[in-house]
């Protein structure tokens, strides 16, 4: 494997880290919200989350380009105040990464908040326990599933993106071409091999992720019962 494929991979990895680091900054009040309000905006607000499951990434990717290049709402204030714009940088990656994986931090949190018993959490507030120590001592310790399922879906779905990093980022060594971007790199070039190695690596990559969610969910139930 070459020094620019193991770059790739190191780029890849270091955005899925911080992709899933503030992914699940961002859903943990967004889930637990969804999962306890009545408001008329849920119904709204989950569809607009899981937009990335059925939209194409590309046309996610597309849209994101024109809000952070130099001539967009985002990219076009950065330019005006003298900074430079987010389009094909690594901060215009992690951007298009948290908005494409969303759903997939979202979606376990809020699920295991809405499994948790009220009645614990209101045998608490009984004994005068504050709403951040019933959530701190209560929700997140019977959440931790969710959590990790959420943390290692979150970061295995950022490993596997092309279509939004292509349209954000590009392809430039070192800065914005990941795994999958190299993968089409070196097909394009008739490298098979290359893109042989890479597909092998982020083949079992993905494969051993989902064995220990599988195993780690089949052991929470095995124990409940």
């Amino acid at each position: 494997m070459s020094a620019a494929d193991l770059q790739a991979i190191t780029l890849t990895l270091r955005l899925a880290f911080i992709s899933t680091l503030i992914l699940l900054a961002l859903s943990l009040p967004l889930a637990w919200w969804l999962s306890q309000t009545r408001s008329r905006l849920r119904v709204f607000c989950e569809a607009l989350i899981a937009l990335p499951l059925v939209l194409p990434p590309t046309v996610l990717g597309f849209y994101l380009l024109l809000a952070l290049g130099p001539n967009g709402p985002i990219g076009g204030t950065l330019e005006r105040l003298g900074l430079t714009h987010l389009a094909f940088s690594f901060t215009g990656l992690v951007i298009g990464s948290v908005i494409y994986s969303l759903p997939f931090a979202v979606q376990p949190l809020q699920n295991a908040f809405a499994q948790i018993d009220r009645r614990l959490l209101d045998a608490s507030a009984c004994l005068r326990a504050k709403p951040l120590d019933r959530f701190v001592s209560i929700v997140l310790p019977l959440s931790k599933r969710g959590f990790l399922t959420a943390a290692v879906l979150s970061f295995a779905h950022t490993i596997g993106e092309f279509g939004v990093v292509l349209m954000i980022g590009g392809n430039i060594p070192g800065e914005t071409q990941v795994v999958s971007i190299a993968i089409y790199d070196h097909v394009e070039g008739l490298n098979y091999g290359a893109a042989n190695q890479l597909s092998l690596w982020l083949l079992g990559f993905s494969l051993v992720v989902l064995m220990l969610v599988y195993g780690f969910n089949r052991q929470g139930g095995m124990l409940r019962t």
